[in-house]
Formats: C-alpha cells, structure tokens, sequence
C-alpha cells in the first residue's frame, strides 16, 4: 500500500477548526496536526489533543502572518513578510528569537517537543527564517533521529499549477538542502493545494487526483472545521473538507487506491 501522512493545519486556530481536527483524528482521518501556539485557545484546546497523545503526530505551524502573530508584535501581512524576508528586512536573530518564542509556547502546553514543524502560509521557507529555523532545531533537538521533520511545500510533478509553483518558487529547494545539511528529518512532498473556492471542481474531486498522483510519504494537508467561523475567510472551504474527510466516500478513495494513512515522525526517522 501507498503510505501518505495526512495533515490538518490551524489547530487553535478558533474552536470550530480544533475540534473538526479532533473528530477527525478520533476516526482515523487524519495523521497529523500544526498547531498555532500564539492562539490564546492553544492551552485550552490542547486538552482536546490529550487523548490522542502517540496515535497522531503533533507540530507546529510557524507563524508570522495571522492575527495572532501581529499581537505578538511581529506579525505582517503575506505579502510585506514575503517581501521583507526576500529583502532580508527580517534578521536572523529576530527570526530565530521569534520562532524560539512560538517552540516554547508549544513546549509548555505540551510537555514534549513537536514532532514536525511546518509554517502558516508557508513561511518556514522563507529567507532568513529558513535559515534560523533549521540552525534552531538542530542546536535545540538532539540527533537526527530525535528533531522534528520539517515539511517542505514541494508538490508532486502532476500537481504542480501556478499555485503550487508559486509555494514551491517561496524556498522549498533551499530548504530542502538546508534539512540535509543540518541533519533534520524532511518530507519528500506536500499535496492539497488548491485556492480554497467553490468552483467546477469538486473537492472529492481534487482529494482523488491528490491520492492518485502523490508519491509514496507525501503529506497531504487539509484544513478542516466542523462550521463556519463569521471572520475566518476560508470558513466555507474549512466546512466542505471536514464534511467530505469525515464521510465515507473519502474511506472508500482511501481504500480504492491502495492508500494507509501514516505518522510521518514513523515514516521520516528511519
């Protein structure tokens, strides 16, 4: 069978979407989950997580676009963090010092480090931060076989639209490189990309070419809630992937296509 490990991010990110996460992850829909520390919810919502501590693997989702991180005092839109990491506004101690804030906030709810860290809106690649997040795991995490794995926006060949390329063109090689050079586990590719509309192509649609093109250990993201938050912007899209992933037309995909759901920290830490 074709291994995939499957992904919900923004846990925390509001109640509807961490509790969709749980319920999916209690019938088996899903692997893993990033997790967005700087929410307020993050300490309660963790309680939720408690009873599949082992059974999913848990991350977190670097962050320097949301709400959340614009609190914090660092946060900017996609756009000026894009630009300003591109023209290294952005210094590596402030990347480092900033993503080693969001590690301990996980750390201290959690009690154990994450086992993968990924980025909102894939930041994680981006100069500068690239840079200090692989330097950070490896002086913080142990060998190779005890960091985090790092997952790399790097779609598949036949998934590869405008934008996928346009994720992809945002540091997925360099990182990839750097992962290797600072012996930190990575992710050969990332699936589930779409623009998040309700247009011709139905998402059960997508999640069959997703299965059927995605190479052995993809992860597969997804971004399910079970209803739809007033001011999150892709709420509708939230709300059509957990009902689809929580149905049984996903299991029978699943099964048709020869695919067994994993845990990446099993799969990437030979």
């Amino acid at each position: 069978m074709k291994k995939l490990v499957f992904c919900a991010d923004d846990f925390a990110l509001h109640g509807a979407a961490s509790e969709g996460i749980v319920t999916l992850a209690r019938k088996g829909c899903i692997t893993a989950t990033s997790v967005m520390a700087l929410s307020p919810r993050w300490p309660t919502d963790a309680k939720l997580l408690q009873a599949l501590r082992g059974q999913i693997d848990v991350g977190l989702h670097v962050d320097w676009t949301s709400e959340f991180a614009i609190t914090a005092g660092h946060g900017m839109t996609l756009p000026r963090t894009m630009l300003s990491a591109w023209l290294r506004q952005i210094k590596p101690v402030q990347a480092k010092t900033v993503i080693e804030q969001q590690l301990n906030d996980f750390e201290k709810v959690w009690q154990a480090p994450p086992d993968f860290v990924d980025g909102h809106q894939h930041v994680h690649q981006f100069p500068v931060i690239r840079e200090a997040l692989l330097q950070l795991l490896a002086e913080r995490y142990g060998s190779a076989s005890t960091r985090p794995y790092v997952r790399i926006s790097q779609l598949p060949p036949l998934q590869a639209d405008f934008k996928a390329r346009i994720i992809a063109a945002m540091g997925a090689e360099p990182l990839r490189r750097l992962t290797g050079l600072n012996g930190v586990p990575s992710a050969p590719a990332l699936s589930g990309v779409y623009d998040f509309s309700d247009g011709p192509i139905s998402y059960a649609q997508r999640m069959n070419d997703w299965l059927r093109t995605s190479p052995e250990g993809t992860i597969l993201m997804c971004h399910p809630a079970q209803s739809i938050e007033v001011h999150d912007s892709i709420g509708r899209a939230r709300l059509t992937e957990y009902r689809y992933l929580a149905g049984a037309e996903f299991q029978k995909q699943l099964k048709a296509r020869g695919i067994q759901l994993v845990r990446g920290s099993r799969l990437y830490k030979a």
